[in-house]
């Protein structure tokens, strides 16, 4: 018991006396997590409205396949990334692997099927009656698609609150497209891993620290908004 308390003492001295690599890590968890997250969103939006809201062949396999597709294991999804991005892969010259956009494009992929299954399902839970309504007034289909998002605005917050605690708290295609480079690649996940293993207990602890104060602090945010 006294062990823990002693880490958890040092932990505390390293997060109020800002240590450089401790903020260098958070810094990379949190640039990367919201990049994947908007780019996300961006591609999720448009996917979850025509799924949720427009009746086509094959509709119902494409949201099989969305939830299946959300408990996708994250080292599967490293695994093909980095078959895409390394030297022998059709991506190679791009030269993206073992940098932050590589963890932002594997993190994309992993929570784009969050996003766009809770878009979906609030678009598809929507009143029906707000489509027939905008098309009796003219409105162009652009219009309806943004005036039919804005209305499940709420249910969008939580595919954000999803994904984004699904790809911050994400390991194994951070580490396979990452590397866990010192001051580069080495997020909270990651550093976490690395520096339990070394025995550094109280600088992971650090970084649990962190990355559970940064999800409740993006949560906390996002319910804020929900409720104004």
């Amino acid at each position: 018991m006294e062990f823990l308390f002693e880490a958890l003492r040092a932990a505390l001295v390293l997060i109020i006396q800002l240590d450089r690599e401790v903020m260098v890590i958070a810094w990379t968890s949190l640039w990367t997590s919201t990049t994947a997250i908007l780019l996300a969103t961006l591609l999720a939006a448009p996917l979850g409205l025509v799924v949720g809201a427009v009746p086509f062949p094959g509709r119902r396999g494409i949201r099989l396949i969305l939830n299946t597709f959300m408990a996708l294991p994250t080292v599967v999804i490293g695994l093909f990334l980095f078959a895409l991005l390394s030297r022998q892969g059709p991506l190679g010259p791009l030269g993206l692997l073992f940098t932050p956009w590589a963890m932002v494009l594997g993190q994309t992929v992993l929570a784009l099927p969050i996003v766009a299954h809770y878009i979906t399902t609030a678009v598809a839970g929507a009143d029906a009656r707000i489509v027939p309504t905008l098309q009796t007034l003219g409105a162009k289909p652009l219009y309806i698609g943004f005036h039919l998002l804005r209305e499940v605005r709420y249910g969008i917050l939580a595919a954000v609150v999803a994904g984004f605690g699904r790809v911050v708290a994400e390991v194994g295609a951070a580490m396979m497209l990452g590397g866990n480079i010192r001051n580069s690649t080495r997020t909270l996940t990651t550093a976490i891993a690395l520096e339990t293993s070394k025995g550094d207990f109280a600088f992971a602890m650090a970084l649990g620290i962190i990355l559970m104060t940064l999800a409740l602090g993006v949560n906390f945010f996002l319910h804020a908004l929900q409720q104004r």
